[in-house]
């Protein structure tokens, strides 16, 4: 148990870590959030498995993510329509 936690641990660092050092890409920076969300997913599922085979929470986790990830895939969208792509710098949030 001790070394799948650790798996998922380091995948949760390993995530934030992508996170933090590409913030100029929209794109890279949902992938890695996304990333975040699975291996959160993972250790979860993990930690289910090992009070039993109650697995309905971890559903309605996925279910939320899900959502998650296709509110900022419609956030990218919109911002590749009006700016034409996706850098943070490429447009003003003064105007």
């Amino acid at each position: 148990m001790l070394m799948h936690e650790f798996y998922g641990f380091f995948m949760f660092y390993v995530g934030l870590l992508v996170f933090s050092l590409k913030r100029k890409h929209l794109l890279l920076m949902l992938l890695s959030l996304e990333f975040v969300v699975l291996s959160v997913y993972y250790v979860l599922f993990i930690y289910l498995s090992y009070l039993g085979n109650d697995y309905f929470f971890s559903m309605i986790f996925l279910t939320f993510s899900v959502c998650e990830g296709v509110l900022g895939l419609s956030i990218l969208v919109s911002l590749i329509r009006t700016h034409g792509n996706d850098y943070f710098q490429s447009f003003s949030l003064l105007w």
